[in-house]
């Protein structure tokens, strides 16, 4: 039963058509709302820089965690130590940030609008997509059992709540190279699920995750491997298909990643040392 006091699932009087009947049925749908992400910028005897740096469209919940993640494989903020404070609002957030010695105004002056299918689209250029990673570099130089790889969906299936009560979601779930689950996190957006994840652990300094592995509950899309070499992720896996892009970028950045996971089978396109035969 769906409590009331969850705003990511909505019920909605439907019709199901079934062979020649007409039958109401009230149905679970997952929330897509509009999110406003701005920062301030507090310095000593100087007046507050204010910025509105995006609007995402995401299912509510874990909006803090979306919004520090969101500025973090952005490259706005490095660690969770500039934050100040975080002001809610309705559908929107404000990051108060207290260093803004290394924060580059100048990315500030791009204009995101990210939707809930892409968040690449809202961006002015290729050459804005390329945030640059200032994790230390790391090798990653543990493997996984080629059969254990095969488990991550189920479990995935196993704790998508809203996905298994609306069917209309994404996921991205973190797991440690053990097979144990860290973290999973829902969002009608593939890129805000991430986000949400890795704003979690930015606020508990757990950064980098570099010995954890990523699930994808849809495609590898080329700003989902950017966001998780963001967080020093090397080993990626997602239940679709990769694009060229992607592949690219996981190559550059040394990271595993699979595609076409199910329960029986995948594809492995980059980074098969890491992966125990």
């Amino acid at each position: 039963m769906i409590q009331e006091k969850d705003k990511s699932i909505v019920s909605k009087k439907i019709i199901k058509v079934l062979g020649d009947d007409f039958v109401e049925h009230m149905d679970d749908i997952a929330v897509e709302e509009p999110l406003q992400i701005s920062i301030s910028i507090l310095e000593p005897e100087s007046p507050i820089t204010n910025k509105n740096i995006s609007i995402t469209m995401r299912t509510p919940g874990h909006d803090q965690d979306l919004a520090i993640g969101f500025l973090f494989t952005e490259g706005i903020i490095q660690a969770s130590d500039q934050i100040k404070g975080i002001i809610l609002g309705e559908n929107s957030i404000n990051v108060q940030l207290n260093n803004s010695e290394n924060i580059d105004l100048g990315k500030l002056e791009r204009h995101f609008y990210t939707s809930s299918s892409c968040g690449v689209c809202g961006k002015a250029s290729i050459d804005a997509i390329k945030t640059i990673c200032r994790l230390p570099p790391s090798l990653a130089d543990f493997q996984v059992d080629k059969n254990l790889i095969k488990s991550f969906p189920g479990i995935l299936k196993q704790e998508q709540n809203i996905f298994n009560n609306t069917g209309g979601i994404h996921a991205a779930a973190l797991f440690n190279v053990n097979g144990e689950l860290i973290t999973i996190r829902e969002d009608v957006g593939r890129h805000n699920a991430l986000d949400k994840i890795i704003g979690h652990l930015v606020t508990q300094d757990l950064l980098p995750l570099d010995q954890h592995l990523l699930f994808l509950s849809g495609r590898a899309s080329f700003e989902l491997i950017q966001k998780a070499a963001m967080a020093g992720i090397h080993f990626i896996m997602a239940v679709g298909a990769p694009s060229s892009l992607a592949v690219e970028m996981a190559l550059e950045h040394d990271i595993t990643l699979i595609g076409f996971l199910n329960e029986t089978r995948y594809n492995i396109y980059t980074g098969p040392k890491r992966i125990k035969i």
